[in-house]
C-alpha cells in the first residue's frame, strides 16, 4: 500500500503588492494598512498576493516562529477586508503577541456597514461560531461551536444602512460579517452572508463595507501602548457619501 505524500506548506513568495502600505517598523514588528483582494499569507488555493510576500519583497524579514505558512503571523484578515494588520519580526515579539492575542489584550477596533437599523443601537452578540454545516466556505452561528463575542456601537444610521463601530472580543474567522448576518443586518455587499444584491450595486461595492479601522497593544520589547489608525480606502468612502446623499 502506497502512502499519500504529505501535504506541503504554500511558499512564501516575495511578490510587490499594490497599494500594501507599511504603517510602522521597528526590527520587532511591522504595521501593514492592507489593501483589498489580498491574502494575509499564502494558503492552499489561493495565487493572488499576500501581506508576507508583500514585506518579504520590501526586505523585510519576518519572524519563523508560527506554522510554516503563517511564520510570524499573529492574526489575520480577510482577503476581502482592508485596514490595520500588524506582523511580527523577531521570535520574542511573535510569543509576546500570540499571547496577548489569546488573553484578549489586544483591542481591534472595525468599521462596518451593516444592513437597516441595529435595535439595540449599542450592544453585545455573544454567539457560538465554527464553521458551516453545508457550505465549507461559510462560517455560522451554531450549537457548540467556539464562544464568539462582538461588541458593537451605532455611529451614524442612513435610511438603509448603519454605520457601526465593533470592537471584537474574540477573533473567530469571519466573526464580525456571521455576527451581524445572524442579526439579519448582514455587512453591506457581503453576498457571501446575505447582503442585498441590489444595494450592493448601487453603492458601488464589490465586496463587504468591513475595516479593520485601529490596532492598540503593548509593545513587546519596551511595553508602551501603541496605536494605529487606518483611514477608509476609496471604495468604502464612496459608498459612504452615496448613502448619505
Amino acid at each position: 500500500m502506497t502512502l499519500p505524500a504529505p501535504a506541503t506548506a504554500p511558499t512564501v513568495v516575495p511578490q510587490a503588492v499594490p497599494g500594501l502600505r507599511v504603517v510602522y517598523a521597528d526590527d520587532d514588528i511591522v504595521v501593514v494598512d492592507k489593501p483589498v483582494g489580498v491574502a494575509a499569507h499564502p494558503s492552499p488555493g489561493w495565487t493572488g498576493p499576500t501581506v508576507i510576500g508583500g514585506l518579504a519583497a520590501i526586505g523585510h524579514t519576518i519572524a519563523t516562529s508560527g506554522a510554516a505558512e503563517r511564520q510570524g503571523v499573529v492574526h489575520r484578515l480577510d482577503v476581502g477586508t482592508t485596514g490595520i494588520m500588524v506582523v511580527t519580526k523577531s521570535e520574542q515579539a511573535y510569543s509576546a503577541l500570540k499571547r496577548a492575542f489569546k488573553h484578549r489584550e489586544v483591542e481591534k477596533r472595525y468599521h462596518a456597514v451593516v444592513q437597516g437599523h441595529l435595535d439595540p443601537l449599542r450592544g453585545t452578540i455573544d454567539a457560538p461560531i465554527d464553521r458551516h454545516p453545508h457550505h465549507d466556505y461559510r462560517w455560522a452561528v451554531v450549537s457548540g461551536g467556539k464562544p464568539s463575542i462582538t461588541h458593537y456601537d451605532t455611529i451614524e444610521a442612513f435610511p438603509a444602512a448603519s454605520l457601526v463601530d465593533v470592537r471584537l472580543e474574540t477573533g473567530r474567522t469571519h466573526q464580525i460579517r456571521v455576527h451581524f448576518s445572524t442579526l439579519r443586518h448582514p455587512c453591506v455587499g457581503d453576498l457571501t452572508y446575505g447582503a442585498d444584491p441590489t444595494l450592493s450595486a448601487r453603492l458601488g461595492l464589490a465586496r463587504q463595507w468591513l475595516h479593520a479601522r485601529s490596532l492598540s497593544f503593548l509593545h513587546p520589547r519596551t511595553g508602551d501602548e501603541v496605536s494605529f489608525v487606518s483611514d477608509y480606502p476609496d471604495d468604502l468612502e464612496s459608498a459612504l457619501r452615496i448613502l448619505r446623499d
